[in-house]
């Protein structure tokens, strides 16, 4: 069903462990979104044998998550992108900072009044894009876009893969209500229980 909507943006600051799996820290609002407009690249090989095609594989590569927000904040661009702040408060970003590992969480209205629920388990972010214009004869809006690459998470679920996203359908037949209502209290975990949580 086709979405109409765009809402609710939310970041997670991820801890990795020793051996490079992730913990995350509790949800935080982001901005209100503009847009999300999200682009997949896929790792592909063909074996032919026989003179025909014997096995092909696609798998996720990376991604790219390009975020229109109405303002980024002091503080959010701290986390996302390595800036750092000063003593006057100040963002001060430099040619060092990087940014650092973050989960997003967001949702899409679908037409028929429920939404679309999404987590990117693994965002890093670059310098956010800033578009200025001079005031003319009418009103123009200038919001900054930021710019994530989306990588797969370390930690493996419970069928042994790296998941890179989590998407869920409200209303979907066997989707547990608590988990659209906790969506966007903690990253969500796939549970491969039988049954499921509710």
């Amino acid at each position: 069903m086709a979405t109409i909507g765009l809402d609710r943006l939310f970041y997670a600051p991820i801890t990795e462990a020793a051996d490079g799996s992730e913990t995350y820290g509790t949800p935080i609002s982001l901005a209100k979104a503009i847009s999300a407009e999200l682009s997949v690249e896929v790792n592909e090989a063909t074996l032919y044998a026989d003179d025909g095609v014997a096995e092909a594989v696609k798998e996720f590569k990376s991604g790219t998550l390009t975020l229109g927000i109405d303002d980024i904040g002091t503080g959010s661009a701290n986390a996302l992108t390595g800036a750092q702040i000063d003593s006057n408060h100040v963002l001060i970003s430099a040619s060092e900072n990087g940014g650092v590992p973050v989960a997003i969480g967001f949702r899409a209205r679908k037409s028929n009044g429920s939404y679309k629920y999404f987590w990117l388990y693994r965002v890093i972010f670059g310098i956010p894009a800033t578009n200025l214009a001079t005031k003319g004869d009418s009103i123009t809006f200038s919001t900054p876009t930021i710019e994530g690459t989306i990588y797969r998470r370390n930690k493996l679920d419970g069928q042994s893969k790296h998941p890179w996203k989590a998407e869920a359908n409200e209303g979907d037949t066997g989707l547990g209500a608590t988990v659209i209502s906790g969506w966007f209290t903690e990253v969500y975990e796939p549970d491969f229980t039988p049954g499921g949580t509710d």
